[in-house]
């Protein structure tokens, strides 16, 4: 095909990459380990981990999940947040031979379980503040080990305790549990220090992450992403990044804050895996909802990078000690996930001095599959330009490409593109074509300098915040609630999250009240899921075949927002 965005590209950007230059991501961390064995790799609440330490420490974990006896390809979760221990289990499940499987912590039991059944996994690391919600769902499911982990135990003896003390008796952050056969995080390593670890020959095409989205079904499913995927997906951010940093003064150790969760493909592949690669330092924050402390935390680093979606942005800059900061090193803003509003890039431009750069991918594109370019100075309002060895087609209903500058659906080919999702083939038949393009579901243009923007959406999906939200999945649920005849879900514009769920429900029960199906809201769905809005009414718009027809829903509500 006819690649016309790559007259756009920068100087010294490549057409190319080769995602053959490693073997498997487990030799791209171990030459990272070995190479910058004496740098700071991540720090967490003051505690720096150097990367000579996380082999180290991944090495005994490793050799602790290989004494389990799980064959090569096992599936290992994590359920934690932007700790210590998270680094150190990605690169232990890797170095292990198994396959890691990324788990929200926010989740509820029916979502947890959920995960855990339809991914098989066998194991899970989980911090203790979610033990209680394994703990309702294990006998369920085919995990028969487990590590807890713990705020502190990372931390150093003297501050660990005290943090534990805080999260357990203070904020009393960690609900009771009882798991009997669970291993502690730092037993497993004290053991795994006295147990043989074997090297695993893993290859490019075996599976790396499970990166679990939503679909048509309404249950989530895991996108298969191997070796191969996220090691092209790390070379072409490094190569679409090199224009910003190699603008004096360069530094000789990035600095990277992940305040976006690890669990999210978009910070495990710029964060804990790009970082990794180049030697940076990640600035792992566990929080990043309390603003207040979020912004602490950066008061003490000279940052160069700053990965975040549009919300994440403007809560910082609408907090009265942002402006304090000090933004001299800053060289890349990443924004993803999300559209950028351009009223927030402005602010934060005019604050930091950096624009806000686009991106586009999703977890079947491990994820960047588009950006504007990294030397980009002005708000362009577009997604940007595909990245090296990644082609967009605007495609028609029948897979065929519509002309430039009309609108069709953005499909995606690369190899970063995942190999399928998990066990699923029927759902993989419908996002791919014969010749190899990801579907995305989303609908946009490409222009004569091959920037892409998108229009809207072909599928019902919410995006709240850069999370996908399913209405079939939501509806799944609330109709099950006894007080609730029929429902409908939609996105709603929303100036916080970009988008929120609105729920249209018939009641069964007259005397069903909001304030009740809001307390059922909060039982069964992550907190980024949870309707905003709920509006009831005595019918719902429906095709003379009786399905629901949420687009009349949705078109009802931009009809009076124009009146």
């Amino acid at each position: 095909m006819d690649k016309i965005w790559l007259k756009s590209y920068p100087p010294g950007v490549p057409a190319e990459i080769d995602p053959d230059q490693y073997t498997s991501l487990v030799q791209l961390l171990e030459e990272s380990f070995s190479k910058y064995a004496m740098r700071n790799a991540y720090v967490c609440m003051d505690k720096y981990l150097t990367y000579g330490e996380l082999d180290e420490y991944s090495k005994k974990l490793a050799a602790w999940l290989q004494s389990r006896g799980m064959k090569k390809g096992a599936r290992v979760a994590i359920m934690m947040p932007n700790v210590l221990q998270y680094p150190i289990a990605i690169a232990a499940i890797l170095r292990a031979g198994y396959t890691v499987v990324n788990v929200n912590p926010l989740y509820t039991p029916r979502e947890l379980e959920h995960q855990l059944t339809d991914s098989g996994s066998e194991a899970i690391i989980v911090l203790e503040n979610f033990a209680n919600v394994l703990q309702q769902v294990l006998s369920k499911t085919s995990v028969r080990h487990i590590i807890v982990a713990d705020m502190g135990e990372m931390l150093g003896f003297a501050k660990g305790m005290l943090v534990n003390f805080v999260v357990r008796n203070v904020k009393k952050l960690v609900p009771p549990y009882a798991l009997p056969n669970a291993v502690r995080f730092s037993d497993a390593l004290s053991q795994g220090s006295r147990m043989q670890f074997t090297p695993v020959a893993a290859t490019s095409a075996d599976i790396a992450f499970l990166q679990y989205t939503g679909g048509t079904t309404g249950l989530s499913k895991g996108a298969t992403l191997t070796h191969r995927n996220v090691i092209a997906n790390v070379l072409q951010t490094e190569a679409w990044s090199k224009p910003a940093l190699d603008k004096a003064p360069v530094v000789e150790q990035l600095s990277i804050v992940c305040a976006l969760p690890l669990y999210h493909i978009f910070a495990l592949t710029a964060c804990a895996m790009w970082g990794t690669r180049v030697g940076a330092l990640n600035i792992l924050i566990p929080n990043p909802r309390d603003i207040g402390g979020f912004i602490k935390e950066l008061a003490k680093y000279k940052f160069n990078m700053l990965p975040a979606v549009n919300t994440l942005y403007n809560a910082l800059l609408n907090h009265p000690d942002f402006k304090s900061l000090d933004f001299s090193g800053l060289k890349i803003s990443n924004g993803g996930g999300m559209a950028v509003q351009q009223a927030v890039n402005d602010k934060w431009k005019a604050a930091t001095g950096t624009s806000i750069i686009e991106g586009y991918g999703l977890s079947e594109t491990s994820p960047v599959a588009t950006c504007n370019r990294a030397d980009m100075t002005e708000f362009s309002g577009t997604i940007g330009l595909p990245v090296p060895s990644t082609d967009i087609a605007i495609l028609d209903d029948d897979n065929k490409p519509v002309p430039l500058g009309e609108r069709g659906e953005i499909a995606i080919r690369g190899p970063q593109v995942m190999a399928g999702y998990w066990n699923h083939p029927d759902e993989t038949a419908k996002v791919m074509t014969p010749d190899g393009f990801f579907k995305s579901g989303d609908i946009g243009v490409m222009d004569a300098d091959g920037y892409v923007k998108i229009v809207d959406r072909k599928k019902d999906m919410i995006l709240v915040s850069g999370f996908n939200v399913y209405p079939t999945e939501l509806e799944s649920v609330i109709s099950m609630h006894p007080g609730v005849l029929e429902c409908a879900v939609v996105g709603v514009p929303d100036e916080y999250s970009g988008e929120a769920v609105k729920v249209f429900v018939v009641r069964k029960d007259p005397n069903l009240t909001q304030e009740q199906l809001m307390d059922y809201f909060k039982e069964q769905l992550t907190g980024y899921k949870k309707p905003k809005y709920v509006e009831f009414r005595s019918e719902l718009p429906k095709s003379n075949v009786g399905k629901i027809l949420r687009r009349m829903l949705r078109e009802e509500k931009k009809e009076k927002q124009a009146a």
